[in-house]
């Protein structure tokens, strides 16, 4: 089990109200305990969003297509705190200015792991400027790609959307969108 899984995550009520702590591992353990996280998505002037690619050894949804990246801020850490800090880790972005625009809650099993996610999921969002100089951890990301927000959402609709996907992408996608600019 990897350092990331003992560390503290933030237990929350329906609310989102804190309630207490468990260690990542103990809160994605079945049925799961509900806990704070965030998801960013990236956006360019073009219209597009970075996807990444989960690493194999991912304990939860591994190799599953998912927003730029996720985590868990530490109890009482603020969540764009913890998303830049986040960011930079697992794809070397710094400089972005990221925003909280909402929450998406979600249960979702992983067959594959046995792990639960139970989260209460902050949208956090940022818009770049142009091309983006990435340097992915491999330990956590297997690759990148930049697509078209609007062909991904008509890509999670498709069948194959559920095992292609990460399962909270269908729902953190449409708060984001909501919350950029008109252009």
């Amino acid at each position: 089990m990897s350092d990331r899984e003992q560390t503290f995550v933030e237990l929350v009520d329906d609310a989102g109200t804190s309630i207490g702590s468990a260690t990542v591992a103990e809160a994605h353990t079945a049925p799961g305990k509900l806990h704070r996280a965030f998801s960013v998505l990236l956006f360019d002037a073009a219209g597009r969003t970075l996807l990444q690619q989960r690493a194999a050894v991912k304990t939860r949804f591994p190799l599953r297509w998912a927003n730029a990246c996720c985590g868990h801020p530490e109890p009482g850490q603020g969540v764009v705190e913890a998303a830049t800090k986040r960011l930079a880790e697992e794809l070397g972005v710094t400089g972005v200015t990221l925003r909280d625009v909402g929450v998406h809650a979600y249960r979702a099993s992983d067959e594959a792991t046995g792990r639960v996610e139970h989260e209460y999921d902050h949208v956090v969002v940022g818009v770049v400027p142009g091309d983006l100089p990435l340097a992915p951890d491999p330990d956590e990301v297997a690759t990148t790609e930049w697509v078209r927000a609007d062909d991904l959402t008509a890509h999670l609709t498709q069948p194959d959307g559920l095992a292609r996907y990460a399962p909270w992408l269908s729902g953190v996608l449409p708060i984001a969108l909501r919350a950029l600019p008109a252009a």
